[in-house]
């Protein structure tokens, strides 16, 4: 069972929403075109997040546990919950005991 994603983003966030499709373009200018796969609607969704230096430490330990690779659940703002992973974050400091952290949530896909 996947882990949860429970810390909340401050931002309010703007999702991507990507239809993956195929296309085989004709020298007479018609193309075709077909999905990609049975999961071709792709979704990411760029987020941050703010607090004290312990919490965006679980945070960041959290995203390194799943290594950009491995799946955790989370509900975006629209939808469903579903599976994600992030590739990368940047952590930053805003002064005193206030850290951020901003990544972004790309959708992913399990047999």
């Amino acid at each position: 069972m996947p882990d949860i994603f429970t810390w909340r983003p401050i931002n309010n966030p703007v999702g991507q929403v990507t239809l993956r499709v195929r296309r085989a373009q004709f020298g007479d200018g018609y193309s075709q075109e077909v999905q990609d796969g049975i999961n071709n609607k792709v979704q990411s969704w760029p987020l941050q997040f703010v607090g004290s230096r312990a919490e965006m430490q679980a945070l960041s330990d959290f995203l390194d546990a799943h290594a950009g690779a491995i799946g955790f659940l989370w509900t975006p703002p629209v939808g469903v919950q579903g599976l994600y992973k992030a590739a990368s974050y940047s952590p930053g400091y805003e002064g005193g005991d206030v850290y951020t952290i901003s990544t972004t949530f790309e959708q992913k896909f399990s047999p």
